[in-house]
């Protein structure tokens, strides 16, 4: 009889023979090897479920990580911003970005520069319209007496040139009336570069009398002539770097003898009058401070085509109907488009000074 415990099933009974009688045996109990075995299955059966919770905790990391990297190339390429490329290296993500360059599209029509995002004051064409209507009979001073006027045709063309840039010089915070007036007095003296460093400072201060800071004009007058007779043969410089550089003479001043020595047109000649036109007009981005702000912020946007007449066009406008003070804005034109025609106080300028600051 087959007796070994592979063959047997539980609650089977075995028969075994004693020496003197067979006993009848019931063999349900486990054995010590079955009983080893048992736990040693058990074990095992750990063993397998803690590795396959592993392998459950890790799809679910990856699976996780996944999403996360599908959702943060998505958010990227809708931002337009950077590109996304992820990659896994040591259980990290790691996201490299490039950026992007950004395309801008420009007016074709913006100012001088095309690359210039267009940018222009409400109503301008309309408002400047209206100052050419009023400024069409041409009888403002600057018209009359304005540094345009008061050379010597007849001279050689590096003496008018000498002399538009001296006119220029004498008429800094001066009325055109006194301008000229000094003007006349130096052409009868003799208004050229030889005569005035030969001149002394007195007779000088004599003849301008009475312009504006005359004593200092007298010192720049003195300097320009001795340089110009020693670096530029008595004429002028045909430059903007070059003019700057000469004493008492300004970016304004610069611009304007560019214009009406050299017939070039370098920039606008921005006075007084013209600053305190344009913001009056709201012709600035923002409100500007000094003439200078007042010069590139107009050249900014006004077509360059209008820098030549834009002085004369204001200054004269200023002198007129624009003033200083108590501006005569029931005589402009521009009264119902002007953002400043509604204001009841001007605080600009004193009286005394309404008609000065050229």
């Amino acid at each position: 009889m087959i007796s070994s415990p592979y063959f047997l099933q539980k609650g089977q009974r075995m028969l075994t023979r004693n020496t003197t009688k067979a006993v009848r045996t019931n063999i349900s109990a486990p054995s010590a090897k079955q009983q080893t075995a048992a736990v040693l299955k058990q074990k095992a059966q750990q063993i397998v479920k803690a590795e396959c919770d592993q392998d459950v905790n890790r799809s679910e990391i990856l699976g996780k990580r996944h999403y996360l990297s599908t959702k943060l190339k998505t958010a990227v390429s809708q931002a337009h911003q950077t590109q996304a490329c992820p990659t896994e290296e040591t259980g990290n993500i790691q996201v490299k970005t490039r950026r992007k360059s950004i395309k801008v599209e420009y007016d074709s029509t913006a100012g001088t520069d095309p690359k210039k995002i267009l940018w222009e004051p409400q109503d301008w064409i309309k408002q400047l319209n209206n100052i050419r209507e009023m400024r069409k009979n041409k009888d403002a001073p600057v018209d009359l007496m304005g540094a345009g006027k008061c050379f010597d045709p007849r001279a050689a063309p590096p003496v008018i040139r000498y002399q538009v840039l001296i006119s220029l010089l004498l008429s800094s915070q001066t009325k055109d009336e006194v301008t000229a007036a000094a003007m006349t007095k130096l052409q009868a003296h003799g208004l050229s570069v030889e005569n005035i460093v030969q001149t002394d400072d007195k007779t000088l201060g004599e003849l301008i009398y009475p312009v504006g800071f005359w004593k200092s004009k007298v010192k720049y007058m003195k300097q320009c002539s001795e340089i110009l007779q020693e670096q530029y043969n008595g004429d002028i410089p045909d430059n903007v770097t070059d003019l700057v550089k000469l004493p008492g003479i300004g970016p304004k001043m610069a611009h304007l003898t560019m214009n009406i020595a050299w017939n070039t047109v370098s920039g606008i000649g921005v006075d007084t009058h013209v600053h305190r036109i344009a913001n009056r007009l709201r012709w600035m981005k923002r409100e500007t401070k000094t003439p200078e702000e007042t010069r590139v912020g107009l050249e900014d946007w006004l077509p360059r085509d209008l820098w030549s007449e834009i002085n004369w066009l204001l200054v004269g406008f200023g002198q007129q109907v624009c003033q200083p003070v108590y501006p005569r804005c029931s005589d402009c034109l521009n009264r119902d488009i002007c953002p400043s025609a509604n204001l009841k106080k001007t605080k600009l300028k004193t009286p005394s000074n309404a008609n000065k600051g050229r």
